[in-house]
């Protein structure tokens, strides 16, 4: 079979303009980067429209290192609803390039169920990325040069700055500098550091914001650190914000793609689903509802990081409903749970999948909770057997759900057909009752813990004696009413990486706090987690290359 850039790269695309036609966008609407992808307008969405519009999220069970195809599978129901004639659209995150270069890859999707310009969407794209490093670099540049500044210095204690700078980039030797150094004409010296760029919270704000007034309330908002004297300090006082959202002011604007069917496809922001939401923007899932019947998009990670706050921070504060869910699940990754090493993920074991079926329990058992019942798409691989996917079923079959095969990667929307009609009839028959799992005004650790032990089955949290005083913190400057944004590793249901498939009697640490005000969440922070990546002893980098005439190879 073909590799997924040679498929991109034999692809029919049409022009960008084809695809606004299709879904009702006219020409003048359109803000063309070449002639495969344009950005859309926010005065194109409608509210009307978005209440008798279906929203459908696309999540997993707890991945292998390689994922599992949340991102295929969404495109291929997209493709797969089209097919059998129904309107639909894929909202999707842009793809980072540490991902890109590092180990993972892109996040165009795979196979037959793709979104294209796929080396575009992977490679900077419409500069969405490059827009929120600078904004977030410009108020670093702007913090450093009031340190400097004795005439106008707001007497920020440099011990307490918590604002670091961004790059797109797995680089693990930023993860903590000095900076200032070489003199007085050169800075204050202090500890600084930089995050990679979808951990920046202007990613967060981008992907929270409504428009650009309410994305200027929430640059605002950031919190930067205290005066010697105690004070808290923010965005909006050190005159930044304005120079902030005139670099933002195109990135705020969604980009239109196709698949490689020549479906519509929306993509917009990029924050990770282990430090930050982990769901593209607010602005571009309406957008989406206001061009097509059915949206389908994605969370990153499990359904216990991405689902669950695309649920309680995504839908809760924008007042989006989704009314179903689509759980991906592989073979191997039951085979991962059951305790397959890496070498065994390709070989089939009845045995390994019961072991590890248990995970996907759990996860529809979470799905459960937030009243949808989930349709479980069996992301189909050519070493599964009749007799593990039999083993799926019929656990499903116990749960009131459907598990069906879905094969987007290899036939794309026909191979998704059964899936996308499954889907129309549970949203037609009108089976799900959304609703969060918690309110904000409960405390914060109310909050924390009703996560920790309905969504990750833990027995209760402990906090450490640097946690309890950073919590104190955030409730001195108000921020009880946010919602929380757990950040911790996706490789297990708990707080420990090695304990997979469905773990039981642990109990979560909250290691420490981070707060993003502008965003508005709180992020417990559940071990070692990175805000920065590194490469790994082989990055992908090193197998990609481009010919004289342009044509690249080894992007996946």
């Amino acid at each position: 079979m073909l590799s997924d850039i040679e498929i991109a790269q034999s692809a029919n695309i049409k022009h960008i303009k084809e695809i606004a036609a299709a879904i009702n966008i006219n020409n003048d609407d359109l803000e063309y980067y070449g002639k495969h992808k344009a950005k859309l307008p926010l005065s194109l969405i409608n509210p009307d429209k978005i209440a008798k519009s279906h929203l459908v999220l696309v999540t997993a069970i707890t991945p292998t290192p390689a994922g599992e195809g949340k991102t295929t599978t969404t495109v291929g129901l997209t493709d797969g609803l089209n097919y059998i004639g129904k309107k639909a659209i894929a909202v999707l995150r842009e793809p980072s390039l540490g991902p890109v270069f590092g180990m993972k890859g892109g996040a165009a999707g795979g196979g037959y169920a793709q979104v294209i310009p796929m080396e575009d969407i992977n490679l900077h794209f419409t500069g969405d990325f490059s827009a929120i490093e600078k904004a977030n670099n410009l108020l670093a540049a702007i913090i450093d040069n009031n340190l400097q500044d004795k005439k106008r210095s707001l007497n920020l204690d440099p011990r307490t700055i918590l604002w670091k700078r961004v790059i797109d980039m797995n680089d693990r030797a930023l993860r903590n500098i000095v900076v200032g150094l070489g003199g007085t004409a050169h800075g204050i010296p202090r500890q600084d550091g930089f995050n990679i760029t979808p951990a920046s919270e202007i990613m967060a704000i981008l992907c929270m914001a409504t428009g650009l007034e309410d994305l200027k309330k929430r640059l605002a908002n950031i919190f930067i650190g205290y005066t010697i004297s105690g004070q808290p300090i923010f965005a909006r006082d050190l005159n930044a914000v304005g120079a902030m959202a005139i670099l933002l002011k195109d990135a705020i604007k969604p980009n239109l793609v196709q698949t490689l069917e020549g479906n519509p496809a929306i993509l917009h922001g990029g924050p990770f689903a282990s430090i930050a939401q982990g769901t593209n923007s607010i602005i571009a899932t309406r957008t989406g509802l206001s061009l097509a019947d059915y949206v389908i998009t994605e969370a990153g990670f499990g359904a216990d990081l991405g689902a669950e706050k695309f649920f309680n921070i995504k839908c809760a504060s924008s007042g989006l409903k989704p009314e179903a869910v689509v759980l991906v699940v592989t073979i191997r990754a039951l085979r991962h749970h059951g305790g397959a090493k890496k070498d065994q993920y390709s070989t089939p074991s009845t045995q390994k999948v019961a072991d590890g079926l248990p995970n996907l329990a759990k996860h529809i058992e979470n799905m459960q909770a937030f009243g949808l019942n989930p349709l479980v798409a069996i992301n189909h691989f050519p070493g599964d057997s009749p007799e593990e996917i039999n083993l799926v079923q019929d656990l499903c079959a116990n749960y009131n759900t459907q598990a069906i095969v879905a094969k987007g990667f290899a036939d794309g929307g026909k191979g998704m057909a059964e899936l996308a009609t499954a889907l129309v009839q549970k949203i037609e028959e009108n089976q799900g009752d959304f609703k969060p799992l918690y309110d904000y005004s409960l405390s914060i650790e109310e909050k924390i813990n009703t996560i920790a032990t309905k969504i990750y089955g833990a027995d209760g949290v402990e906090y450490s004696v640097k946690a309890k005083n950073q919590l104190k913190n955030i409730k001195d400057l108000g921020f009880d009413n946010f919602p929380v944004c757990m950040a911790k590793t996706p490789k297990s249901l708990s707080d420990d990486d090695t304990k997979l498939a469905r773990p039981s009697n642990f109990i979560v640490k909250v290691r420490e706090f981070e707060f993003a005000s502008g965003a508005g969440f709180i992020i417990p922070i559940l071990g070692e987690i990175m805000r920065m990546p590194g490469l790994p002893s082989i990055p992908a980098a090193e197998n990609m290359d481009i010919d004289a005439n342009g044509k690249i190879t080894g992007l996946s």
